[in-house]
Parts: C-alpha cells; structure tokens; sequence
C-alpha cells in the first residue's frame, strides 16, 4: 500500500494477513506482521478511517530530521546510550532519503496534536533501530525522549514549511518571476490599447504588462522571506505545556543546531514557549502570504486568458502554445489549458488557507488542536503554486507570440488615445473630436488634421502611441 491509499484497519485488511501481537499502556493490539510500525500506530489507523490520505511527505521527513536531530544530542547527553543513537539516526536517515513511507499509514484527520503521527515516527525508527541493534530500542522511552508530541509535530510544521518554502516554492517563483522578466524585454516595444474596467483605455507596451507580472511574483517572495523570520521560530523544548518538563537543559538549542546543520536554514528556539506552544499564527502567516501569491497568479493566468481569446472573435494580442486539441465536439480548438489550470490551483489555495486560518483559531489554553489539518493545507498550498508556477513558465509564457500588428491596431483605434490631444486642444475639444470619430469611423488623426486643429507635425507627435506609453505631456 503507499501512504494514499485507502487506510488499513481491521475490517479491510484481509483474511489473508498474518498477524503478530503488539502491546501498548491499553493492552494487545493486532499488527500486520511485515508492518514497521506497533500498537499505538494500528490504533490510530483503526480509529481514523476518515480521509484515506496521509500526511505530506515533506512532513514526514521534517519529523525524521527532528528525530534523527534528538537521537545525537540525547546521546551527548547521556539520555541513551551510542548505539542506540546512530541506530536511530541510520533509520531517520533511510526515511529522510525517500524510504519506508509507506510505513506511514495514519490519516490526515487524527488527533488534533499529531500524537498519532508523532507515535507513528517513534514506532517505525524504534523498530528500525531495533533491527540494527539486535536489541529493543523503545518507541517512548529512546526515541521519543526529552519530547513530547506537543513540541514536536508543531515543531515539524515548521521545519517542513521553511524547507518547502526555501527549497520548492521561492526557487518555482523565481523561475517564473524570470521568464515573465524575458518576456517583458522582449514585448517592450510592442504597443497595444491599455484596458480598464475591460474598456479601451490609454495606451501601453506588451512589455510593460509583463514587466507588472515578474513584479508581482518578486513582491511574493518578499512577502514570503519576510514572514519566514518567524516561521523559522521553532517550539521544540516546550515538552507538553510549555515548560519543557522532561526536556534536559540543552536539548532543545542542541536539537536546533543539528537541525540548522542538516537543513541549512538559520532555525531558532521559541522566544515564549507557551505562545509557541498554543498558537501556530507564524503559519497562518506564510499560509497568508502564499495565498496572496495565488491572488498575483490569478490576475497573471487571467489576464492571458483574455489576451489570447480568439483566434477570431476574442482579442487575440498574443498566442499561447498550443499544447491539446480543446474539445471533444469542435475541430481545431486550442484552450488555454495552463492558465486554466493555474486558477483551479488558486481556488484550493484559497480554500486551503481558510482552513489554515480557522485551524489556527483553535488554540486552546495550552495547546492548539488542529495541527494536522493546519499542515495538510498549508504544506499542500506550497506544492501546489511551486508545481503550477514552473508550469506556467516552461508551458506558456516562455513560449507566447505577441500579434505586434493586431496589438498596435488596437492602440491605434481606441478613443482613448484622444487623451493625449488635451493639453494641445483643451480635455471639451478631444471629447467632441473622440465622439466624432466614434460617430463617423474616422481615426482622431484624420478629424484633427480636417478641422485645422493641429498641424501634421503636432498631430503624429500627440498621437504617438509608443511614446504615450513612456508619460509625460508630448509638445
């Protein structure tokens, strides 16, 4: 089974299973037999038959980090013995590496701490330790200690969400921050009608509209840099309530720089643990500010969708790559499938941060009780616009065509062009000369030049359109 498929518990796992008996502090418990996992892991398998998906990987992997991060610094400290230390680190290190995650079974929607999670980490590397070391490595008391699943799933959040921001999404914007930018240089003479309320508007360039777009991703990164000074804040240390009861003095800084070390990233120990420990607004926070990338990624997947209507009846300034034939019923038709698929990613972003944002209110008294779900949007959010964000780059903006005649006829045409005659003719003279061309069909250009209002000369400088674009008054 892989970690989404349907989960096991005991009434769909077969007649055909073989069994071995496990223990915990509530009595015998059936396990398949081959399972990594124990009792405690079963439990949580039968009791959540819910949603049939696990939790993120990259979560898993930030539980192994902290895991395999705790196992030496127990040592130093004299919490367990060395062999049992590189025992638990070999098996973190095979998790860390891509292996056993289908030992990972429990779904999303458990216990509101993580326990579930937590217990299911500690029985499968206790049973991998215990298989290196030919000995009984215990689950609480080895690789569980100095922890308490209440500093150490939220813990996890945070290390998966730094590493997905660092490692997936900013590169992914980045990306596409740069192609939008090569697009931009390319189209920065290709001059088009500016629109505004969807009406014809005042002239710009291609090029200028792209440029807004690379700029729009780039503010993202910021934002996301900005709020990963507190999303790198870790609560490890606080044990069960905050006061880091069972937690020896060290562990927790310790455990923070071997973190720091294996991640590269400048983690830190909570400032106030019991704020750490209740509250998770540090990932409401990123969830806010990859939402509002989702946001900039609409406008930027829209606006192409428009542009590229068409072929015949739509505006059709640009054309983007053909990449599938666009209906079952229709010859010939090519959809913009990317964009397309670009704001479907964006309606579960945003569907996905109002369950980080609710799950973020339930922090009750000492403990917030919705990290799972909190995780599961959040983490998937990230996955979602890094994966989207290079296929919006590599499928369609790197290879978009701009119509440059069709583009300029447009800037030519639209009334609001007139604009730029009112500091030559007065604001009441252009409106009279832009309803009049409206009325006959007649460019601005020609009606000017009729009526003696301008000389040649004035005119192509007024109604230069490629110069509108750059501002300021022509005279």
């Amino acid at each position: 089974m892989t970690r989404n498929d349907q989960p096991l518990n005991a009434e769909n796992q077969g007649e055909d299973v073989d069994w071995r008996i496990e223990h915990d502090s509530m009595g015998e418990v059936r396990v398949p037999r081959n399972a990594l996992w124990s009792a405690q892991t079963q439990r949580a398998v039968e009791n959540f038959p819910i949603s049939g998906k696990g939790i993120e990987k990259s979560l898993i992997i930030a539980l192994a980090e902290i895991k395999r991060s705790a196992a030496i610094v127990n040592a130093k400290l004299g919490i367990i013995d060395g062999a049992t230390s590189e025992a638990i680190v070999k098996g973190a290190d095979e998790i860390i590496s891509g292996e056993h995650l289908e030992a990972f079974p429990v779904d999303v929607f458990q216990t509101g701490s993580g326990t579930s999670s937590n217990m299911n980490m500690n029985e499968v590397l206790a049973n991998l330790s215990s298989k290196i070391t030919g000995g009984e490595v215990k689950p609480n008391d080895d690789v569980n200690a100095s922890q308490s699943s209440n500093d150490v799933f939220p813990t996890a959040m945070h290390v998966a969400c730094a590493t997905s921001i660092t490692n997936d999404l900013i590169p992914a914007l980045e990306h596409l921050s740069n192609t939008l930018n090569n697009k931009a240089d390319e189209f920065q003479n290709v001059v088009k009608s500016g629109r505004t309320h969807l009406m014809d508007a005042t002239p710009v360039t291609l090029g200028q509209e792209f440029g807004g777009y690379a700029a729009a991703i780039s503010y993202g990164i910021e934002r996301l840099n900005a709020a990963m000074a507190r999303v790198l804040e870790l609560p490890l240390g606080g044990t069960a309530v905050g006061t880091g009861l069972n937690a020896p003095e060290g562990f927790a800084s310790g455990v923070i720089n071997e973190l720091k070390k294996s991640t590269g990233l400048a983690f830190y120990e909570a400032r106030n643990h019991f704020e750490a420990q209740s509250g998770r607004d540090a990932l409401v926070e990123a969830s806010s500010m990859v939402k509002t990338i989702a946001v900039s990624l609409y406008k930027i997947a829209n606006d192409l969708r428009w542009m590229s209507s068409g072929p015949r009846c739509g505006l059709g300034e640009i054309h983007l790559p053909d990449l599938q034939p666009g209906s079952s019923i229709m010859p010939g038709k090519v959809n913009p499938v990317v964009p397309e698929a670009v704001c479907q990613v964006v309606a579960q972003v945003i569907g996905n941060d109002a369950a980080v944002s609710f799950g973020g209110a339930a922090g009750n008294l000492e403990l917030n009780v919705m990290l799972p779900v909190i995780a599961r949007n959040l983490l998937e959010s990230i996955r979602l616009v890094a994966s989207v964000s290079r296929a919006l780059a590599d499928k369609c903006v790197s290879g978009i065509e701009a119509d440059v005649e069709r583009c300029r006829n447009y800037a030519l045409s639209s009334p609001s062009v007139g604009t730029a005659l009112n500091p030559y003719i007065g604001y009441e003279q252009a409106a009279r000369v832009i309803k009049r061309s409206l009325k006959e069909g007649k460019d601005l250009r020609t009606i000017v030049l009729e009526e003696n209002l301008l000389s040649e000369a004035e005119a192509d400088r007024a109604l230069d359109v490629l110069a509108m674009t750059k501002g300021g008054i022509l005279k």
